[in-house]
């Protein structure tokens, strides 16, 4: 099944007020474990607990929640089934998944976020101790659940302000690869992307998803089959290819490299870099090794700063980088890091990139 677009709600301001959350999740344990989490932050407050998905979606009009956690496996209606109902009834409610790290969790993870889900948290099969738990979830949820929402509170005085650079009008040079930066609702930005780039692109296409080992090859599968172009996960030796798009594998950094007359890929496990393994710094680095300034970047939709470091590079080369535009964005994060650092060549809606990715590589 093909991923299907849907535009998501985007990040709200908020004026004042903590973050309200409905915990929906069938084990009393795994509830237990989230509501201590989040009432432990000054910032979240939650408003109810439900073990299924039809009773939440009879409380949400009474609790008015900001945000929902949804475990996909429930009784009476699960996560998904759920989501579909609250894309339909709260279009602009935020929705985070909770999924297991197998198989199954993924493939049901990659449809939940084809439905519409905002993000997702996964469910480590061993954590350890109970404190060893509750502080394993702490720092994937609490992030997770506040890059949505942007609080009016008066922040320290920049001693340099942001520069913003006028859009360039073509590249400096010819582009020979096309490399892609994405997080918090890459999925459903590459599935609008990807269709409207032509089998005949003639460069080829380096994708960072921020995702965990096994859910990149789903997302790769799910890629591939509404793509004209050839998607592939990454594997070490995978030649770089006109019309090929190589989606760096979960857990692995993705660098290329020469081998012989080809550019190839090749993946390594050193540490997190902008807290991120793979890592898009480490990826626009290489690419900027390996090709100077004839690259192509693009840094979609995001939490956090990863590929703003790689950017300063690529752009140091003579690179040329678009950027995604805040209101397309389901975050802000990544794009807006670049655009804030005057970096961006030019600052796009979604649906106008990938007609600008084919006037530019085509020259």
């Amino acid at each position: 099944m093909g991923i299907v677009p849907v535009v998501t709600p985007r990040a709200a301001a908020r004026t004042g007020g903590k973050i309200r959350v409905l915990v929906v999740d069938d084990s009393v344990v795994i509830r237990h474990l989230i509501v201590r989490v989040l009432k432990d932050d000054p910032e979240i407050e939650v408003v109810g607990t439900e073990a299924d998905g039809a009773a939440a979606l009879a409380r949400i009009p009474v609790l008015k929640p900001d945000l929902v956690t949804l475990d996909i496996e429930m009784p009476v209606m699960n996560g998904l089934d759920a989501l579909r109902e609250i894309r339909k009834r709260h279009p602009r409610l935020r929705t985070v998944m909770f999924s297991t790290l197998t198989t199954r969790g993924a493939s049901a993870t990659l449809e939940a976020l084809s439905l519409g889900a905002d993000d997702y948290v996964t469910k480590a099969a061993n954590a350890g101790s109970l404190d060893q738990s509750l502080a394993a979830l702490r720092c994937e949820l609490i992030p997770k659940v506040k890059q949505f929402f942007q609080r009016a509170e008066p922040v320290a005085v920049r001693s340099t302000p942001p520069v913003f650079t006028a859009p360039a009008a073509r590249p400096r040079h010819k582009i020979r690869v096309l490399a892609i930066a994405v997080s918090t609702g890459g999925p459903q930005a590459l599935a609008e992307l990807m269709p409207h780039l032509p089998a005949d692109l003639p460069v080829p296409v380096l994708v960072v998803q921020h995702m965990p080992a096994m859910f990149t090859r789903f997302l790769a599968e799910r890629l591939q089959s509404i793509c004209p172009l050839q998607v592939a996960e990454a594997q070490e030796g995978m030649q770089l290819r006109p019309g090929h798009v190589i989606l760096a594998q979960g857990d692995y950094h993705m660098t290329v490299r020469r081998s012989g007359s080809s550019v190839v890929a090749s993946l390594n496990q050193g540490p997190p870099v902008s807290y991120c393994r793979p890592s898009a710094d480490v990826m626009f680095r290489s690419v900027a090794e390996q090709f100077g300034g004839e690259v192509l970047s693009l840094v979609l939709t995001g939490m956090g700063s990863d590929g703003l470091d790689g950017t300063k590079v690529l752009k140091s080369l003579g690179a040329y980088c678009l950027a995604q535009d805040q209101p397309s964005s389901t975050v802000w994060g990544m794009p807006g890091a670049v655009v804030r650092a005057g970096l961006a060549d030019q600052v796009l809606p979604l649906t106008e990139i990938a007609s600008a990715i084919v006037r530019l590589v085509r020259g």
